[in-house]
């Protein structure tokens, strides 16, 4: 069981289309579920009809998440039409991890609710990719960010580096990522949180030096998201936790 790297009852995720937000925030939902019984993950990317945490409402409810998501999450009719059951999540007690979509207008979607968040407290996590395009420099992702904020009517409170390159990541890319994820944080003013680490080099990752220099907290993860012409272990199977 991994530990999940938040404190607060809310969670705000937020990042660049590719980043692999959707898939943090899978995770984070089900190990909070595992941690505390229950969990609830808000499924408000409504730009993105292709990668959503809505499309994996069974392995999510199996164990113990319940998916709030738009009207039209699943389809390609992505109104931002969303339910009366998200004002309802700060009533309840269980943590809530928000999938907020990709970009400025992504994060128009949160931005009605910035008023509850803000009245109780949250963690708003800003994750970053280094091989993900527009993103690829500290300073690009920086000046992203800033649009998101503005639009989500909410700061950041510290980054993620979730540089990944799916498949075909390896300990070096990894290692390489983190001067940029480090860099990108000092330039934002705010803490590197943690990097995510596939599970199958979480070993690997935790005995290279490189990689304890950094003193960079590592969450090992899960890849429950596929491209729509893959096989999604989300969608009709269950994969390994």
């Amino acid at each position: 069981m991994t530990a999940p790297p938040v404190t607060r009852r809310l969670t705000v995720v937020t990042g660049h289309y590719g980043c692999g937000k959707t898939n943090l925030s899978i995770n984070l939902a089900l190990d909070l579920a595992r941690e505390r019984g229950e969990a609830v993950l808000v499924d408000l990317d409504v730009v993105n009809p292709y990668f959503r945490s809505s499309d994996y409402t069974q392995l999510l409810a199996e164990h113990g998440v319940r998916v709030i998501s738009p009207t039209f999450a699943g389809t390609t009719l992505d109104v931002p039409s969303l339910s009366g059951a998200v004002a309802g999540v700060f009533a309840g007690s269980a943590p809530v991890v928000f999938d907020v979509g990709g970009d400025d207008v992504g994060a128009t979607a949160i931005g009605q609710y910035a008023g509850e968040i803000e009245a109780e407290g949250y963690e708003m996590l800003y994750v970053v990719n280094r091989y993900r395009n527009l993103t690829q420099t500290p300073a690009e992702a920086a000046a992203l960010l800033r649009e998101i904020e503005s639009s989500a009517h909410l700061v950041a409170t510290g980054v993620v580096n979730n540089s990944h390159l799916r498949d075909d990541t390896t300990l070096e890319t990894l290692i390489e990522s983190l001067p940029y994820a480090t860099e990108t944080a000092s330039l934002l003013g705010l803490p590197l949180l943690f990097t995510t680490i596939p599970v199958g080099l979480a070993e690997e990752f935790a005995e290279d030096e490189r990689a304890a220099a950094t003193c960079v907290e590592a969450y090992p993860i899960q890849a429950y998201v596929r491209n729509p012409w893959e096989t999604s272990p989300g969608m009709n199977q269950e994969e390994p936790i």
